[in-house]
């Protein structure tokens, strides 16, 4: 790139619009790399899901975002941008054995739906279970979906916290910047590369947002923080 110009650059979280491989080398490198990428399933393929009409009724682009995956050298070149790495569809690619796997169990029930979705990680330990209702419009919480493959915002900061260290963490796909807004509620610096500028808009009126209620947060005597995992 000429000039890496930051689409969104606010309180320690940057977005910039562009593809990672170009993006990256312009970047230091960071404490943790929280990656999603495709999983190549083609789970929307032709307006369809599973096989049924499920995506017909969806708000979401049904056309070619998850119909491969990408180039493995050029994932394991994304994931040396960190000292710790964090990748969602691991199980997709050709990476390196690992004790860590993170396994998050979407408690869908019986139906073509996947009962969980695992993420390969270079943490020390062993692997790691957590449970959170995601299935279709059926979310714990109500939590709003912008995007397709976007993960719940207590699973990414679970997959987060859960690393050695995230002092400094880099989303290269950061699709609707749910990593991003799992950062600042965690009081961390971040960086969100997007290929496609809708979603840099959303990821930036999310952070926005984020931003917002951390300022409201230290007006109030009632927050509670918690230490857990706190690492510089």
């Amino acid at each position: 790139m000429k000039k890496l110009k930051p689409y969104f650059d606010e309180d320690d979280i940057t977005i910039y619009c562009g593809d990672c491989r170009e993006v990256l080398p312009e970047l230091e490198s960071v404490d943790l790399v929280m990656l999603d990428p495709p999983y190549g399933i083609g789970v929307y393929k032709n307006g369809t899901m599973g096989g049924g009409v499920l995506a017909k009724q969806s708000r979401y682009d049904a056309t070619e975002w998850d119909n491969k995956t990408i180039n493995n050298d050029d994932l394991l070149k994304i994931l040396a941008y960190g000292e710790f790495s964090c990748c969602w569809g691991g199980n997709y690619y050709l990476i390196s054995p690992s004790s860590c796997w993170l396994v998050w169990d979407k408690e869908t029930g019986l139906n073509f739906f996947a009962d969980c979705e695992l993420a390969w990680t270079n943490y020390p330990g062993a692997v790691r279970l957590k449970k959170h209702h995601w299935q279709g419009m059926i979310r714990k919480d109500n939590e709003p979906r912008f995007h397709p493959t976007q993960k719940p915002l207590d699973v990414i900061k679970w997959a987060i916290q859960l690393s050695p260290k995230y002092g400094t963490i880099i989303d290269p796909m950061c699709g609707s910047g749910t990593t991003l807004v799992a950062a600042k509620e965690l009081g961390r610096k971040a960086i969100g590369i997007e290929i496609e500028e809708k979603y840099c808009e959303i990821s930036a009126e999310r952070v926005r947002k984020a931003i917002a209620r951390s300022k409201m947060d230290l007006f109030n005597p009632k927050r509670k923080t918690s230490m857990k995992g706190f690492t510089c």
